[in-house]
């Protein structure tokens, strides 16, 4: 269920009156590996195996694409579901000992994590030779709008969509969180064995470190958003060799790193 009906009472200058609005949906989801708590995130329920196979790929806990990671979902109250991934200990990645101990809150990804400078996993620079036209850029994110169903009825939910080269939309997804669309992303593109093919991911909103962090371990390398990106963004895309855009709306764009890869844009 990503939407619910609530009743609510609308003021204008001239009156006010009871009206049902639809309200995006925001609970809990306890991710444990082998029963041992790793986190909890604030996120949309539904398409939860992809959330937390994007999870466990983009922070390093589980990076085998080949393999269908065993997930049990059980519901521990009426706002948290608990989803407990069996996976061989050999098999785990060092992501898993850097375990998020408080609350993962859907408006900022990076929350509960003990440590701000963790970026083993991050080594190399990105290296891609996709050149993709500003205005091939402008017709996603129609396509990416006028598919983002669950904002269109409740005005609540971000969406994250990846797409081709070509311009066609592999993935969309929302959710309450921003980070947790694109974990949604990357997972579905695990699951359908499309990753390799996605040159860029659309936000609807702002850009935080944590986002650029997970684009770039999908080795995707183009970001862009409607909104703006933190500075923090902006100097981890500078070194991971990623193309950033915000700002994104109404025909115009900003590039704030590698402009290279974007055709027509003077820097």
């Amino acid at each position: 269920m990503a939407i619910i009906e609530y009743q609510g009472v609308k003021y204008t200058d001239e009156n006010d009156q009871v009206v049902q609005d639809m309200l995006t949906v925001e609970q809990a989801l306890q991710v444990t590996i082998n029963h041992l708590p790793y986190t909890v995130t604030m996120r949309t329920p539904g398409n939860d195996t992809q959330l937390v196979r994007g999870l466990l790929f983009s922070e390093d806990v589980y990076r085998n694409k080949d393999v269908n990671l065993d997930i049990e979902f059980r519901n521990k109250n009426q706002i948290t579901t608990i989803a407990n991934v069996t996976i061989d200990k050999n098999s785990l990645g060092n992501g898993f000992k850097n375990s998020r101990t408080l609350l993962s809150v859907s408006s900022c990804g990076i929350c509960g994590k003990q440590e701000l400078n963790e970026t083993s996993t991050f080594k190399d620079q990105l290296i891609s030779d996709v050149i993709l036209p500003i205005d091939l850029l402008f017709e996603m994110f129609k396509t990416m709008s006028i598919n983002q169903h669950n904002f269109l009825r409740s005005g609540g939910s971000h969406a994250a969509a990846a797409f081709a080269s070509n311009g066609s939309m592999l993935s969309i997804m929302e959710d309450v969180g921003r980070h947790n669309a694109v974990d949604k992303i990357v997972g579905d593109l695990i699951s359908t064995g499309k990753l390799d093919q996605a040159c860029c991911i659309l936000v609807s909103g702002r850009v935080s470190y944590e986002i650029v962090a997970k684009a770039y371990s999908a080795s995707i390398p183009i970001l862009a958003a409607v909104s703006a990106p933190s500075s923090l963004a902006v100097e981890y895309a500078k070194q991971f060799g990623l193309t950033l855009l915000g700002f994104c709306r109404e025909k115009k764009a900003t590039c704030y790193s590698n402009p290279g890869r974007i055709k027509n844009v003077t820097f």
